[in-house]
């Protein structure tokens, strides 16, 4: 006989995806978002980063309208200060923390976070269930959309941080070390929105 099959028990409340954008440029924050999806959800989610900008602009569009979403935000200071992954840990918390104040009338079910880790005994704030899934923001549509988010949260950031140091071309990089903003970063030196705790800036302010 067949052996009977295990009951699945599903999460029950809100699934919360979260992802985040940001970790390896050389200036800027980083930025986590977190989404619950609405129903039905936007159509065409997927990671952000085989979205074309116009389609991303589109779904963050009517994520934001439609769903519930928060972003958490960290900023180069304490990039420095805890190093990128322990940054990029607390951007995720405060995400799902601003999202939680939200939900007042659901319980957290599951958090999924796109990634191999998350930040559950690495920051003593999360107190929610989570699941790490690698390759997350291509196959669960509630990280596609927090990646969506996230990534066009920070674009903007970087886009304004590219009014006041226009010479390294952040408007066009997001802050990563492409070949003119390493140039930039030779001839006029770090900003204050570099990460001088990257090696790349870090062996200029040696020089």
């Amino acid at each position: 006989m067949p052996s009977p099959r295990k009951s699945v028990t599903l999460p029950s409340g809100a699934i919360i995806g979260v992802d985040e954008a940001g970790r390896g440029p050389l200036a800027g924050p980083v930025v986590a978002a977190a989404v619950v999806l609405c129903k039905p959800r936007p159509l065409g989610l997927d990671d952000s980063k085989k979205l074309s900008a116009k389609r991303r602009a589109e779904l963050e569009g009517q994520i934001k309208r439609r769903c519930r979403w928060a972003v958490g935000v960290v900023d180069v200071d304490d990039i420095d200060r805890l190093n990128i992954f322990g940054a990029t840990m607390l951007a995720m918390t405060l995400a799902v923390q601003a999202l939680c104040d939200q939900l007042t009338d659901e319980p957290v079910g599951e958090v999924l976070i796109d990634g191999n880790m998350t930040p559950h005994g690495r920051r003593p704030e999360w107190c929610w269930p989570a699941r790490a899934i690698v390759g997350g923001d291509a196959i669960e549509p509630c990280i596609s959309a927090a990646s969506i988010i996230a990534k066009e949260h920070r674009d903007r950031i970087m886009r304004e941080a590219a009014l006041a140091y226009p010479q390294y071309g952040w408007d066009r990089n997001a802050g990563y070390g492409t070949p003119q903003h390493m140039a930039a970063l030779r001839e006029h030196g770090p900003t204050p929105l570099h990460r001088r705790s990257f090696a790349p800036v870090a062996q200029l302010l040696l020089l």
